[in-house]
């Protein structure tokens, strides 16, 4: 079906896409004269060059042009869209403009002839900064994820190899030394034998924490819930601070990327209440509502008021921000000084995974 629009509303409309397009527009004659240029366009150029337009001077673009993206280079001046013969027209190219407010910028660009008759040509730019910075993001979103996957699995390799090869050898120590006492009647050397036994015995319980904290198995096999309550125990064991943990997931699975973030957050917020809180209670809970999983991590100490230095170096945070948005969470803190801490984290979860 073809539109019919009379020759006099047609170029009504020519003239507001000229004058209202976020895209600038160029019309050129053959020997590279200008001949007008919409708002957009005289956005872009500085006033130096933009009075050179206006006085119509012979390649005048190019005191802002800084090349264009050919097949061989990423910019170049060689064979110029504005010295190419009309037969082969530049239909769609990419070009660098010094602007006059953004340094420079990259365009996508198109240069055709629209009357051949007096050789009037237009070009036409399109900004691709939006576009560059969305791929960039998109780049640094993927190199995180592998960096933090490739941390995970090597976390994940040398808890194995604690748990499975330096735990058991050095709890066969262990044994063989408890046995080596009942081989002697040197009360010295049996004192000197439950001396060493101890601290092995010591050192054996730091080995296996250590190993359940670079990468708890709980987590892998069963889930959040029993990786929590595990790792809420070994806190409340080792330093005295009592985790009061609410949770009300269903029997499931959220993926290992989604568990991983939300274990990692947890544990870090945890960690932050126990250096800086100055409390020996904290409230962790953990739901699902409308397709998102939440996380609150809350406490009533000594807190911190935005904006100032609090005390660490706030690498913990950054670091729970950019995990929560590798996988489309949202992450924020809620702190005011002697009114505790309350760190909160939600992650979407697609119906596949219910």
């Amino acid at each position: 079906m073809t539109l019919s629009v009379g020759t006099g509303s047609l170029s009504a409309l020519m003239v507001k896409l000229f004058e209202n397009s976020t895209e600038a527009i160029f019309f050129f004659d053959r020997q590279g004269n200008t001949l007008a240029m919409n708002p957009a366009a005289e956005e872009i150029v500085g006033d130096d060059v933009l009075i050179q337009l206006y006085e119509g001077k012979d390649r005048a673009l190019c005191g802002t042009c800084r090349g264009y993206t050919s097949e061989t280079e990423p910019r170049t001046c060689l064979d110029c869209y504005f010295n190419m013969p009309e037969s082969k027209d530049f239909a769609s190219f990419q070009v660098y403009l010094e602007t006059k407010s953004n340094g420079m910028v990259p365009y996508a660009a198109s240069f055709h002839t629209v009357d051949s008759e007096h050789g009037t040509r237009v070009l036409m730019l399109r900004d691709l900064t939006p576009q560059f910075q969305t791929q960039e993001k998109l780049y640094q979103n993927k190199m995180m994820k592998h960096v933090i996957e490739a941390q995970e699995n090597e976390r994940k390799r040398l808890s194995r190899e604690l748990h499975d090869s330096v735990a058991q050898e050095l709890m066969s120590a262990v044994v063989e030394l408890r046995v080596l006492k009942y081989m002697t009647n040197d009360e010295q050397l049996i004192k000197n034998m439950k001396q060493t036994e101890a601290s092995m015995t010591r050192l054996l319980d730091d080995i296996r924490n250590l190993s359940v904290e670079l990468r708890p198995a709980t987590l892998d096999d069963f889930g959040l819930e029993a990786a929590f309550r595990s790792h809420f125990k070994r806190v409340e064991q080792s330093f005295g601070l009592v985790v009061e943990f609410v949770s009300d997931l269903p029997q499931k699975r959220y993926g290992s990327e989604k568990e991983t973030v939300i274990y990692r957050v947890c544990q870090e917020a945890v960690l932050n209440a126990l250096k800086y809180a100055q409390v020996d209670m904290v409230k962790v809970s953990l739901t699902e509502h409308d397709h998102t999983l939440r996380l609150t991590v809350e406490d009533d100490g000594i807190g911190f008021e935005k904006g100032s230095n609090p005390i660490g170096t706030g690498l913990g945070l950054y670091g729970m921000q950019e995990r929560a948005e590798l996988v489309g969470g949202s992450f924020g803190v809620l702190s005011n000084v002697g009114q505790g801490t309350k760190v909160f984290l939600q992650i979407p979860i697609g119906q596949e995974e219910e």
